[in-house]
């Protein structure tokens, strides 16, 4: 299974690339491939298409709705690192979007973006609906939890100083933190993996134990983020109990599965242990 997805994700690369070829206009192309380029882990990828796999699929089944939800991925970092939002002048070690091309490049191209993953998810070899849809929900439930977590006082931008703004710290305001990191977080990890599941001609009952999965692997994976910035809002031993329930919940609902689950497993366990 390793072997095939280092495979298949040279393969989502070269992908990415061809979907993002330079064409006119060309400083938003550039930014674009600049935002999905440049690095990152591709877990939502590799989630699409394990799970593609394991729904008794082929990983290339998935190909295309892993692309996607690596797009509208790259879309939400574009526009969380603008001024107005987490005003962060880097990502991955080099200038964020809007800092290298600028605000309203930046804009439009977490825009075009979007509309990319979406046209790139339709190209699914089957159960386009049902992808587009899945896809369709993360894509709103993101922004969702995005403008709660803006809600909070401590997250408010000066009108005049867009510097002055300061993260959102759960020490500092209690919001619906289920509700932010459920929707800001977990809903791309489910999209990536019911889509996978979808492409891989999976069961409506493998769909919903890879979403459990998928739910609980994102909130485990959005609380060891917290315990690595240090901003956790409550003991770090109690973010160390929610990782592994939410870990030991996600290897649970991997049971029945007609496929190998051993990369799930794998996949989950290294994310509770990642160190950054």
């Amino acid at each position: 299974m390793l072997t095939t997805m280092d495979d298949i994700l040279e393969r989502l690369e070269n992908t990415l690339a061809e979907l993002l070829a330079e064409t006119r206009p060309a400083t938003l192309f550039k930014a674009m491939r600049h935002a999905v380029l440049g690095g990152g882990k591709r877990i939502r990828p590799q989630l699409c298409l394990a799970s593609a796999a394991v729904v008794g699929g082929r990983a290339e089944d998935a190909l295309y709705p892993a692309c996607a939800i690596e797009l509208l991925h790259s879309y939400t970092l574009v526009h969380d690192d603008l001024p107005a939002m987490d005003n962060d002048t880097t990502r991955r070690g080099k200038p964020s979007v809007w800092a290298a091309f600028g605000e309203a490049t930046a804009i439009l191209a977490g825009d075009a973006l979007q509309a990319l993953a979406f046209q790139t998810a339709a190209r699914a070899p089957r159960n386009g609906e049902k992808i587009l849809a899945a896809l369709s929900e993360a894509a709103v439930g993101v922004v969702c939890g995005q403008s709660e977590e803006l809600s909070a006082p401590s997250s408010q931008p000066s009108t005049h100083n867009p510097s002055t703004f300061q993260p959102f710290n759960l020490s500092t305001f209690p919001p619906d933190t289920d509700f932010i990191y459920r929707h800001k977080t977990a809903d791309l990890f489910i999209a990536a993996a019911v889509m996978g599941a979808y492409a891989g001609g999976g069961t409506e009952t493998d769909v919903a134990r890879l979403r459990e999965y998928a739910l609980n692997l994102g909130l485990a994976f959005q609380y060891e983020d917290d315990l690595l910035d240090g901003d956790v809002g409550f003991p770090p031993e109690e973010a160390k109990r929610r990782i592994a329930d939410h870990t030991a919940a996600a290897l649970a609902s991997l049971d029945g599965l007609p496929g190998d689950t051993a990369f799930l497993s794998a996949l989950a366990h290294r994310l509770a242990r990642r160190t950054a």
